[in-house]
């Protein structure tokens, strides 16, 4: 699983709402996702920290958002967990000069994107 999740070339054979991802070198990738709201955003991930022992990995974001990703793995007997941590700014001006009135809208697609990503990742991981 940590293999899938810290490959973003991997993404748009899973994560439906992922739409194009070009790598730029081995540790950035160019990423266009759009969800329910007619809009799409690219960015750039950069790989940090990338630590598959600990099951942690850290990805910086540059473009339509600024920030960072952190993506932790806990494994179970039976189980595995991936919890993700975003901390992000978004730089897109038409979508920051609506965000007063339509964050509940920008949320919900966001939860959306990430709920398909998830079902799509227990999908494609069997």
């Amino acid at each position: 699983m940590f293999d899938v999740v810290t490959d973003p070339g991997s993404y748009p054979l899973w994560w439906p709402d992922i739409h194009g991802v070009g790598r730029v070198d081995d540790d950035t990738a160019e990423v266009i996702c759009k969800s329910v709201l007619p809009y799409a955003l690219t960015f750039r991930m950069h790989r940090g920290e990338q630590d598959e022992t600990a099951g942690r990995m850290l990805i910086g974001l540059t473009g339509d958002l600024e920030g960072y990703s952190r993506g932790t793995l806990n494994r179970g007997v039976h189980s595995v967990r991936l919890v993700i941590e975003q901390d992000v700014v978004v730089n897109k001006w038409l979508l920051r000069a609506l965000a007063p009135v339509a964050r509940p809208a920008f949320r919900a697609n966001h939860a959306m994107m990430m709920w398909r990503g998830q079902r799509g990742l227990r999908s494609f991981l069997g």
